[in-house]
């Protein structure tokens, strides 16, 4: 199922997703850190879909923090930025 994402302000989302049991994540999102993993080519809206992708199959959305940067899913997942790059650069 495909989150559902709330532009808060330019760098500030909410991320619903819906499971088992539905959950909302507050995330910052930097244009720098947008830009380094896309190179501008999709939106930052795409990008966090496919982050939550990217975390739902290592995790359920109960696990995932209720607020976070999305820079710091590397530390847990250091495949993180590599696999980002190769969808959108």
């Amino acid at each position: 199922m495909m989150p559902k994402i709330t532009k808060i302000d330019e760098n500030i989302f909410d991320v619903t997703v819906t499971e088992a049991m539905e959950s909302t994540h507050r995330v910052v999102l930097t244009d720098d850190y947008h830009i380094e993993l896309t190179n501008g080519n999709v939106t930052k809206e795409k990008l966090l879909e496919e982050a939550f992708r990217f975390l739902l199959n290592r995790e359920s959305n109960v696990e995932i923090f209720k607020e976070f940067a999305l820079e710091i899913i590397e530390q847990y997942f250091p495949a993180f930025r590599t696999e980002m790059r190769n969808r959108f650069a």
